[in-house]
């Protein structure tokens, strides 16, 4: 299926519903409750043939099917590892995840997080689950990918050595959870080995389809305090921890018990009354419950003492084991980072929370037509996707120093990890957020041109470009409109991507496109207008007939383009040549007669003279980049997923295009738009065809 029909097709599936935890998307078509009922019709254990138990779903180097990593590996089924394999007992725990031979730690840090998370557990691991009642060796698991909730299948046959899991195990061995869902979150990224190495904040987001924020605590963000306040009232995922600075401090402990290289999570932010003055406060939770901080506003610290009763009975009541206040100043002096997993509002059903509004958006760079680079680049940064994003109510917390509308906006590349075994891995991306000019305000059926970002710098951008899967940035911006230009830093690199924004208040973003539409000059020409030297021309030409064949036709444009030294072509094809002379054959002939003939000259000369003045650079050829200029001022304008598939069809491999592609293209593009207004007799913009009309238009 071609791009534009796929996409069409995913639009409509998600304007039904179909991409919510509530609907989630049947990942490769599985349907868990037919194939689970199918095979406890058949008695026999579901075999996935779409990830199977071999080599190949292991990995494609250090897991690859020849490495020694790899020997000795077999595939087995809980039942064949235990007597009575359980598949959650009392409820999941962080001792249900300990780590196996793959280095993928941070996804072990995000499962552990859903374990402190009853309803966001439950939107990833489905209820009703179990190897007692209607097991059939089948399990599925929902993850949020790129925009959507996919339901991923998976048979339990599971990766071991010597009769123990390879990988994800539970501390006791006989609960299988944990390493049945990190199976399925291999399978949706094509091996185990693709899961080595990564963020935590990759692992969040996969789980509750939130948008995370990394903040630096080197050079805290001056309102940070404000914004972890907000966050926890938003329902947020919160997470600090120590930077370490070598393999041999992972989980050292420091004098003050605190632990290097380890995920805390941050519960509480809140202020109190000491001596004499406000003292911001933050409450920390290690989730393995064992080590405190013993500084200063830790328990039973002599900070407490000198505080109202009021707020030792508020803040000492909500401490449990494993959980510490300290100084929001003892915290940027000893923590490194703090990780925040901004939810989206279907997350959070209770009303006691403040919920972010959320937009979303995909997209794709495409070489040679949207894929535009930088801003480095500024012959080719415009051709990039474009979105407006209209703020127009502010934040409703005028004590926080800062006026303005508050938002998140994230950038991320898809599946760039299934890339790994092709041997690609992630692009560097970034973006630029413009204020759009009065002259734009309100108009969403325009690209901005290369002019617009040559005259204009941006009022934002994403704080580097970067190789990881996501890049986000939180900005506080004015009321007004803003174009927000989504990028990898340098052109010509393909990928999807998802550009989601969160905002505390009500936000208008939308993909800022061209209109389809031709404004076509017809060409009048009758017999009377044509000199004799072009009948005499004509005449030798067409033959006893009086009339041009396309096979005809591509011997002339073939000898006349030869003898032009400013243009380069390998020649005009048949096809070609079929359409030109379908474009202007009135009379059903498959022939041009000589004003025909004419009228199709004319308009050869003038795709000439727009090919000549775009070819900037006098290469004899025209960039894919310059054909998106030529293309519009020919008369045609095209939004982004059609200009991909005229590159895609009309390019040559170095993404330039030759004079007989350049007439080829326009005069295809003509020929479409005016059968389409012989058809829209109504002038609605829309049309219904039988099949055997479509099949009929579309051979032409």
């Amino acid at each position: 299926m071609s791009g534009v029909a796929s996409k069409l097709q995913r639009d409509r599936a998600r304007a039904a519903g179909v991409g919510t935890n509530g609907n989630a998307v049947k990942y490769m078509n599985q349907d868990f409750d037919c194939l689970r009922n199918e095979c406890l019709q058949a008695g026999k254990l579901f075999t996935d043939e779409t990830f199977p138990a071999l080599a190949s779903s292991l990995g494609f180097d250090e897991l690859g099917p020849n490495s020694s990593k790899t020997h000795g590996v077999s595939w087995k089924r809980p039942t064949e590892l235990c007597s009575s394999p359980q598949f959650i007992v009392g409820g999941a725990s962080r001792t249900d995840i300990c780590q196996g031979a793959l280095g993928d730690c941070w996804l072990l840090a995000a499962i552990a997080s859903l374990t402190l998370n009853e309803d966001v557990l439950a939107r990833v691991v489905p209820s009703g689950q179990s190897f007692k009642e209607n097991y059939a060796g089948i399990f599925h698991f929902q993850f949020w990918q790129f925009g959507e909730w996919v339901d991923v299948v998976i048979d339990d046959r599971l990766p071991t050595r010597n009769g123990k899991l390879l990988f994800v195990h539970s501390a006791e061995g006989s609960e299988f959870w944990s390493a049945l869902l990190e199976k399925a979150y291999a399978k949706v990224n094509s091996s185990y080995e693709a899961l080595s190495g990564g963020s935590t904040t990759e692992g969040f987001e996969d789980f509750t389809g939130g948008i995370a924020e990394n903040h630096d605590l080197k050079k805290p963000h001056p309102q940070l305090f404000k914004i972890i306040q907000k966050a926890l009232r938003r329902g947020s995922l919160l997470g600090c921890s120590i930077d370490i600075t070598s393999s041999a401090e992972t989980e050292a402990v420091t004098s003050q018990k605190l632990v290097k290289g380890h995920a805390y999570s941050i519960t509480a932010a809140d202020e109190v009354e000491y001596q004499g003055q406000q003292e911001k406060l933050i409450r920390i939770r290690n989730p393995w419950g064992q080590v405190e901080w013993t500084g200063p506003w830790s328990d039973n610290s002599q900070q407490w003492s000198s505080t109202s009763e009021a707020d030792r009975t508020r803040l000492s009541n909500k401490s449990e084991d494993g959980e510490f206040w300290m100084s929001f100043s003892d915290f940027l002096r000893h923590y490194s980072r703090v990780e925040i997993c901004n939810l989206t509002p279907d997350v959070l059903t209770s009303d006691e929370y403040n919920k972010w509004e959320l937009s979303k958006y995909e997209g794709n760079w495409r070489s040679g037509s949207t894929a535009g680079g930088c801003r480095n680049y500024s012959d080719t940064f415009w051709s990039n996707p474009q979105f407006v994003l209209k703020l127009e109510d502010v934040d409703d917390d005028p004590d926080d120093g800062e006026d303005g509308c508050t938002v998140l906006v994230g950038l991320i590349q898809k599946n760039r990890r299934k890339y790994r075994k092709m041997g690609e891995d992630m692009h560097t991306i970034g973006f630029a957020i413009y204020e759009v000019p009065e002259e734009y305000a309100g108009k969403r059926n325009v690209h901005l041109s290369k002019n617009f970002f040559l005259r204009n710098q941006s009022k934002a951008r994403s704080e580097t470009f970067v190789n990881l899967r996501e890049v986000c940035s939180r900005f506080k911006l004015p009321p007004g409109e803003y174009l927000v230009v989504p990028s990898t830093f340098e052109p010509h690199k393909n990928g999807d991507f998802c550009l989601r924004v969160f905002s505390e208040k009500q936000a208008e973003t939308q993909e800022l496109d061209n209109e389809v539409q031709a404004k076509l000059d017809e060409v009048e020409i009758t017999e009377g207008d044509v000199d004799d030297k072009f009948r005499k021309l004509f005449s030798n030409l067409a033959g006893q007939d009086s009339e041009i064949s396309a096979f005809e036709l591509r011997n002339i444009l073939n000898k006349v383009v030869s003898k032009r030294s400013e243009i380069k072509t390998d020649g005009f094809s048949l096809e070609t040549c079929r359409t030109m002379v379908n474009l202007l054959d009135k009379d059903g002939t498959g022939k041009l007669g000589m004003v025909e003939f004419k009228i199709l000259w004319t308009k050869i000369e003038g795709y000439l003279n727009i090919y000549r003045n775009k070819d900037v650079d006098h290469s004899g050829t025209m960039s894919s980049h310059e054909m998106r200029v030529a293309i519009e001022e020919a008369g045609f304008t095209l939004n982004n997923v059609l200009l991909q598939s005229v590159v895609a069809r009309y390019s040559e491999a170095d993404l330039t295009v030759d004079f007989d592609n350049f007439v080829g293209c326009l005069v295809r593009l003509e020929t479409m738009f005016k059968l389409f207004k012989s058809i829209d007799t109504e002038k609605s913009g829309s049309v219904e065809f039988t099949l055997l009309a479509w099949m009929t238009f579309t051979m032409i």
